[in-house]
């Protein structure tokens, strides 16, 4: 099976936006026709850090309001309706995972967004003419990407020169094992954790200037210590990651925070501009 094909069935999940349905009618929400976005961000914030992370990154990358931004591997659409809600931006949104896509257009139409829309493709194939985008980025993506060079030059091609580009990444900061499955990739052969220095050296080959360097580390350990520390005192939540990722997530989600506490792997942001 090609690598795309193993990343599709990693992900896939059909049913998802009825099942994120039924977990928010069992929160409680009853108008399922109106949904504020944060009230989705127990499931559609998938990669560490959560909403915090998210909000964090959206503000440090600044985009102006009315700017056309790419979300390279939106996943369900959280970060991009946050991007839109919270920042005025319209976002488009990529993924290969059809079952994310549909999910992702469905919840954002409930959301009542409508500068905010996701298509099928390929991160190292954009679809898109040269220049057409103010701004990108890409969360917790480039990890199951193993032509990241490729990544960064499709994106620097689709930008406009002065574009800021961001990176949300889990690199490797040290040595160790990195145990498998993690929430990216049930084994290692479509997990790609590389260091900072190879992330800042790939941006800048492909025409980027790296403007900052943020651990977002203590953030994650921090939230996750107190997730689970809920989840012990009240049991899990209706809606949260488990809906995404199905039986699979304590062990994956195990793996993950205990290779974070060792100081392996860290989630990393970048900010860097197209020159």
């Amino acid at each position: 099976m090609h690598t795309d094909e193993q990343v599709v069935a990693h992900y896939s999940r059909p049913g998802l936006e009825q099942a994120i349905l039924d977990a928010l009618a069992a929160s409680g929400h009853a108008d399922l026709d109106h949904i504020v976005p944060v009230q989705l961000s127990g499931a559609d914030e998938f990669h560490l850090g959560w909403r915090p992370a998210t909000v964090a990154f959206a503000t440090a990358l600044g985009f102006p309001r009315g700017a056309h931004v790419l979300d390279i591997g939106a996943g369900i659409g959280g970060p991009a309706r946050h991007f839109a809600e919270g920042h005025g931006v319209r976002v488009t949104g990529i993924d290969l995972s059809s079952d994310y896509v549909e999910a992702a257009n469905a919840l954002t139409r409930r959301c009542g967004l409508t500068d905010v829309d996701f298509e099928t493709a390929d991160a190292l194939a954009l679809p898109f003419e040269a220049e057409t985008f103010d701004g990108a980025y890409t969360i917790h993506a480039a990890m199951n990407i193993s032509e990241k060079g490729t990544l960064f030059a499709e994106a620097r091609r689709v930008l406009k020169p002065g574009a800021r580009f961001g990176v949300y990444d889990i690199m490797r900061v040290d040595d160790g094992e990195i145990p498998y499955p993690m929430p990216w990739a049930a084994t290692v052969e479509t997990s790609f954790v590389e260091t900072v220095d190879t992330y800042r050296d790939l941006l800048a080959a492909a025409g980027f200037a790296i403007e900052s360097q943020t651990d977002r580390g203590d953030l994650a350990r921090d939230l996750g210590r107190r997730m689970r520390e809920k989840a012990a005192a009240d049991g899990p939540p209706p809606l949260g990651l488990h809906t995404v990722m199905g039986p699979a997530t304590p062990e994956r989600l195990g793996n993950v925070m205990k290779t974070l506490e060792a100081r392996i792997i860290a989630p990393i942001e970048i900010i860097a501009r197209a020159v």
